[in-house]
């Protein structure tokens, strides 16, 4: 039977057999990925790497496949990734954890909908908590984002009930807080095509449903959203806040890059976000099962729909709250750009460019690695943020970079941030 958005909507509502698992399960997958036994879960340390494992074992429990490759896709982090500077990581490798459910249409399972959560965190502090003093000691995570994993899981145990149309991927990212290096290396060894990718929906920090308030940004990436939103929201019954661009700091910005239609859940910022005191006693089971369950419907709406969606590549615009952290780097002159932070030698490679910005009026794109701005060298991300430092709105840069083989120079005039 064609599972409909409608029938599943009614699932949720009437406590069916698609939502009758309690939500203490959920807390069980947050409480073992943020116990002090993982110390953390940093990128390249043995925590993450237990936590990887877990999240494979949960994955094949509750009716996933393994890709060709096996369960871990891993990659190195570069020397000349930013975060790597501050944290010593360079040359360590990264897991993600990727689960397949292929879809049960003949037609529609080539193409796919990836589902996401990062399940790293920030080990024991160092430059990106928000308690500094406290570096040392373990910041367990449990919501950003153990609270997003097991909700990642909780989606795949529904979803392999009854199997959607399209094949649904499922990730568990490494590498999140350092840069977004897990999902984009994913988005650049995908395990189904980025071009038969039909949309991206991300969990993260979802473990803190306060007065029924859901946030969802993405909504304007593609035509049809709002109103899908709008009408599985009908029954789920949450004070949903839609917000329309696809970047921001977490891994759907990797695909809103990819020009991929992305969603991403959020329960909004709290006082222990980057702190040792974001520990699994904080956490709201029962909205966390509300959020996964929601996210269910929406991912199998995506899944059975018969058309694709319609892609927005939405101009820049600024944001509130966990998304008021720029895509450029820095705080000086606005360029547009979105680098991969995964790094490269010589120069900042671009992954996109902001829809409107200088950057796309003066020619830059995906791909295109930027070696000089103005009279100084760009090495790296670092040097590209105080190259735009030095400039102020209105002024005309001659920017160099490298294009395929070639060579190419551009002209921009440089912009203010959020216009």
């Amino acid at each position: 039977m064609r599972r409909t958005a409608l029938a599943l909507a009614a699932a949720l509502a009437l406590g069916g057999p698609l939502a009758a698992q309690s939500p203490a399960h959920l807390l069980d997958d947050v409480k073992y990925l943020s116990d002090d036994a993982l110390e953390g879960r940093m990128t390249g340390s043995p925590g993450a790497d237990t936590a990887a494992a877990y999240v494979a074992r949960r994955f094949a429990e509750v009716g996933l496949r393994p890709p060709a490759g096996g369960w871990f896709q891993e990659f190195v982090v570069s020397p000349d990734a930013p975060a790597a500077y501050h944290l010593a990581l360079g040359g360590l490798k990264g897991r993600n954890v990727i689960g397949i459910l292929p879809g049960r249409d003949r037609k529609l399972r080539r193409e796919a909908v990836v589902v996401g959560a990062h399940y790293d965190h920030l080990g024991r502090g160092g430059p990106f908590a928000l308690d500094p003093d406290s570096t040392g000691a373990i910041h367990n995570g449990a919501d950003d984002n153990a609270s997003g994993t097991a909700a990642l899981i909780e989606i795949a145990r529904l979803l392999a009930l009854r199997p959607p149309a399209r094949t649904v991927v499922f990730v568990a990212f490494s590498g999140e807080e350092e840069g977004l290096l897990g999902s984009a290396f994913y988005v650049q060894h995908p395990a189904v095509a980025i071009a038969r990718t039909v949309a991206m929906v991300n969990l993260d920090m979802v473990g803190r449903l306060r007065n029924d308030r859901l946030i969802v940004y993405g909504v304007g990436s593609a035509r049809e959203l709002p109103g899908l939103l709008d009408s599985l929201d009908r029954v789920a019954g949450f004070d949903l806040k839609t917000l329309g661009d696809g970047y921001g700091p977490s891994d759907q910005s990797s695909f809103y890059a990819a020009k991929r239609p992305v969603l991403h859940f959020f329960t909004d910022l709290h006082e222990d976000y980057h702190r040792t005191t974001d520990d699994w006693e904080k956490i709201n089971a029962d909205g966390l099962k509300r959020v996964a369950d929601f996210a269910e419907a929406v991912v199998a709406a995506l899944a059975d729909r018969r058309r694709a969606l319609t892609f927005v590549d939405l101009p820049v615009t600024a944001h509130a709250g966990a998304d008021s952290m720029a895509i450029t780097p820095g705080y000086g002159a606005y360029l547009g750009t979105i680098p991969d932070m995964t790094g490269t030698p010589g120069g900042v490679r671009l992954t996109g460019v902001r829809a409107g910005s200088p950057a796309e009026q003066a020619g830059l794109r995906s791909g295109d690695v930027i070696t000089r701005i103005g009279d100084r060298d760009i090495p790296d991300l670092e040097a590209m943020a105080e190259a735009l430092r030095s400039h102020k709105a209105g002024d005309v840069v001659d920017i160099v970079v490298r294009r395929g083989d070639s060579t190419t120079t551009v002209r921009a005039t440089l912009g203010t941030r959020g216009s």
